[in-house]
């Protein structure tokens, strides 16, 4: 895979029309990715990945990511188990963000709580006002 990042030349309509993959990274070297499930659309996680992230994910067919918290590379599921198979991915207009569509290996969970999906809480206003979390499997 050769470099991934946006070429400071290419054209508006080369990265929103052409057939180059040209993502535009954060001041950070990172872009967004939203992972779903790829035969449900359920929304699995979120996470950030940079170029050898993006290497590593197309040339395995592995999902990985950047991990911020840990500052280091991530293999999703390289301690449980529960990696993500590339099914498909797909990047925006702008060429800013990406989605992931995969298969869950292992347990099928893709969230470390063991969730199913890292989206399993809902926010509302309880009687006061206050925002509240309910769990709330999807």
């Amino acid at each position: 895979m050769t470099a991934t990042s946006s070429s400071p030349t290419a054209s508006k309509a080369e990265i929103e029309e052409g057939a180059r993959f040209l993502p535009k990274l954060d001041s950070d070297g990172l872009i967004g990715a939203v992972v779903t499930d790829h035969d449900t659309g359920t929304v699995l996680m979120f996470a950030w990945m940079n170029e050898t992230a993006l290497k590593l994910t197309f040339e395995t067919g592995i999902v990985h990511f950047w991990s911020r918290s840990r500052a280091r590379l991530w293999k999703k599921g390289e301690e449980s188990g529960n990696t993500l198979r590339l099914r498909e991915a797909r990047v925006d207009c702008d060429q800013d963000m990406l989605w992931i569509r995969a298969d869950i290996a292992g347990q099928g969970v893709a969230c470390h709580t063991g969730a199913h999906s890292c989206f399993y809480r809902t926010v509302s206003t309880d009687a006061e006002g206050s925002l509240i979390l309910t769990r709330s499997e999807i």
